[in-house]
């Protein structure tokens, strides 16, 4: 019989592990992949929605102490309020458009008192790990447009260090930022739109 052979040790073995792996594939990883097709796709679709809708008045957006959910992130907001540079953290390890880059985060107090992390944009890094002169937020009262962001996690829960006389943090992290900078910050972040007072 020609097909004798397969029923030899290293053959069953070899069936079993495919059958295994097929099974493995259909079962965990093919869902898997349709979820993060669904994500990808919600996610696209609330950017499109954001670049032509109006800001809403941020509480009404996100209420104060509420985390961003999947539903809210990447709505426009529109706060007034001032900067505040001396709580100003730097990004490491960022990638924009493919190449390497720096995040600047700008805590923003709002006329009600509370405080939220401010994505001013980015600027790319000289001899390295360095950071560039960048401009300064400007000073005194401003309205900002931005857009609603949840939290990144660093997996290894890094605080904020010091390099090159700037603050740094591994991650965007609202609750990272305010332990390190002393500024109680309302969770999330806000990436600035184009041509807000501040951005990079």
């Amino acid at each position: 019989m020609r097909l004798k052979f397969l029923l030899r040790p290293g053959w069953i073995a070899l069936i079993v592990l495919v059958a295994v792996f097929s099974t493995v594939c259909f079962t965990l990883l093919s869902p898997w992949q349709f979820r993060r097709n669904e994500e990808t796709q919600v996610r696209n679709n609330a950017i499109q929605q954001s670049l032509s809708a109006a800001p809403k008045p941020l509480d009404q957006a996100l209420p104060p102490g509420r985390a961003p959910a999947p539903d809210v992130e990447w709505t426009k907001v529109s706060v007034r309020g001032h900067y505040l540079p001396e709580g100003e953290t730097l990004a490491w390890l960022r990638s924009v458009q493919g190449e390497p880059a720096i995040e600047v985060l700008t805590p923003f107090r709002l006329d009600d008192g509370t405080s939220l992390l401010v994505d001013r944009g980015y600027v790319r890094p000289v001899n390295g790990t360095h950071a560039p002169a960048y401009d300064p937020p400007p000073p005194g009262e401003v309205t900002l447009t931005a857009r609603i962001r949840a939290d990144e996690q660093d997996s290894k829960h890094r605080p904020l260090f010091e390099h090159d006389g700037h603050r740094w943090a591994y991650a965007v992290n609202s609750q990272t930022v305010g332990q390190g900078s002393g500024v109680a910050l309302r969770p999330g972040y806000f990436a600035l739109v184009d041509g807000q007072p501040g951005v990079l």
